[in-house]
């Protein structure tokens, strides 16, 4: 039973560890509530004002992009780095997706308010998207968690505002059409926080359904690439992924077809070796899944390779097919340490103590997401961390460098939104919003940084294609 923790007076009776006629409960709140969380953020302005957050200069012993991609690289399959490093050469948005580990570091040299969220870690605009809830609906949230980490709210949403000048430079947007976005990526944070802290708790927990999302935000222009970009995601599924990339065998069943580089059959010691591995994974989700998985036998174990920022680390496809020969598709990832750890000390947060990577992803989707993928868990094979979850759940994402400049900034207030939703889960809104205010003093810092921001990661991403054109970084373009 859950500890309760009770306060006496010098009668023996009941103080302030009691709640009506029971004790406080632990893991609770207590009743009478003490303190204003918005009054506490709003007199956080004192020692962080809004409009510091203006500020960015890259320091002395920043690292230069090449030095800063090899350490990235460390760890993963060297033979299949030259791929990371040719999607980073393509683009500078490309560059910013594939260096959180970088921007992390100029991040905790840039001012901090000390409020902790459960943040994504790479919140760029890319990786927000659609996938499908338990009963096959389409909701959208953002989608990848690799880095999750209790850290900075800022630097999420300074992230998503750098990320934006730079998908909309991509898209040829205008100088001021890109800025645009930026600020209104940071005001629709700030008025849906606000949105949130007025809301009863429960309310603000499962707020802006994803039907009301165009109207919250505005984004009215979105809608016909939304109905497209939703259209595509439903056909994305394990079937057409299975059809695609397997071939029958003479038992009835299927087995994946080479496709290098991005997907290989493997030995049948590292099939058996992930098969295995499954095992401890159906103990990491809820017994109700249970069922469900095992009315499918697997079948086949590939290696695919993953996106920009993970390309190089080990992932598995599993293929599974039920009693009709029904395909399941699950994705087995390798969890590599947040690259954001080593400079959440500098910037006054404690480094996580983590005991399995993969739980780590896991939980900090779960925590940041309204509805999360039902077979999200986590294993270890070979003696490394994995997170596991569907592939081709339904999936679908905006490319951001895509859209038109009447797309681009509609776009930018729905992904703000939604990571303010995000961070609300895990940090107390009234906290929040008390400090970004009423007024568009923050918007306007944040997306004076996120310019100046884009402007140095286009010179990192320079320095990395004179570094691939000299020899210096081996780069395979393309794949």
């Amino acid at each position: 039973m859950t500890e309760l923790t009770v306060g006496t007076d010098a009668a023996g009776g009941a103080t302030a560890g009691r709640v009506g006629r029971v004790p406080v409960v632990s893991g609770f709140a207590r009743w009478p509530v003490e303190g204003s969380p918005k009054a506490e953020g709003k007199a956080l302005r004192g020692s962080v004002p809004r409009s510091a957050h203006a500020a960015f200069e890259a320091d002395a012993g920043r690292p230069d992009a090449l030095t800063a991609v090899e350490e990235s690289n460390q760890g993963r399959i060297p033979e299949l780095t030259p791929i990371r490093v040719g999607r980073m050469a393509a683009t500078p948005f490309a560059f910013l997706r594939g260096s959180a580990g970088l921007m992390a570091y100029d991040l905790a040299r840039t001012p901090i308010t000390g409020v902790g969220a459960q943040i994504c870690g790479d919140a760029h605009a890319a990786n927000f998207g659609l996938y499908a809830d338990a009963r096959g609906g389409l909701v959208i949230d953002l989608n990848d968690f690799d880095e999750t980490v209790h850290g900075p709210w800022e630097w999420d949403l300074k992230r998503l505002a750098a990320s934006l000048v730079l998908a909309g430079r991509e898209a040829g947007c205008d100088e001021n059409s890109c800025r645009a976005a930026a600020q209104d990526a940071v005001g629709a944070y700030r008025r849906t926080m606000r949105l949130l802290a007025r809301l009863p708790v429960l309310d603000a927990w499962n707020a802006i359904a994803d039907e009301e999302l165009v109207s919250h935000t505005d984004a009215h222009d979105l809608l016909g690439t939304l109905e497209r970009v939703s259209e595509k995601a439903r056909a994305n599924t394990s079937g057409r992924f299975a059809a695609r990339s397997t071939e029958r065998t003479d038992d009835g069943g299927r087995r994946f077809v080479d496709a290098p580089p991005v997907l290989r059959r493997v030995t049948d010691a590292e099939a058996m070796e992930v098969a295995a591995s499954l095992e401890h994974y159906l103990t990491t989700l809820s017994e109700d899944r249970l069922p469900l998985l095992a009315r499918h036998a697997v079948h086949d174990v590939a290696f695919r390779v993953v996106g920009t920022g993970s390309v190089g680390t080990r992932s598995y496809v599993v293929l599974l097919l039920d009693h009709r020969g029904e395909p399941l598709v699950l994705q087995v990832k390798e969890a590599r340490p947040s690259a954001l750890v080593p400079h959440l000390v500098t910037a006054g947060f404690a480094a996580p103590e983590v005991d399995h990577e993969g739980r780590r992803v896991v939980l900090g989707q779960k925590r940041m997401q309204v509805v999360s993928d039902i077979l999200l868990g986590w294993t270890s094979v070979a003696g490394r961390p994995f997170q596991v979850r569907q592939f081709r759940n339904r999936k679908g994402s905006v490319d951001p460098a895509a859209l038109p400049a009447d797309q681009i900034d509609d776009y930018a207030r729905m992904t703000g939104a939604l990571l303010a939703r995000a961070h609300a889960h895990s940090a107390d809104p009234r906290l929040i919003a008390g400090y970004c205010g009423k007024n568009e003093e923050l918007d306007e810092a944040m997306a004076t940084f996120a310019v100046a921001y884009a402007d140095r990661t286009e010179a990192d991403h320079a320095d990395l294609v004179a570094a691939v054109r000299a020899g210096r970084i081996a780069a395979e373009a393309g794949v």
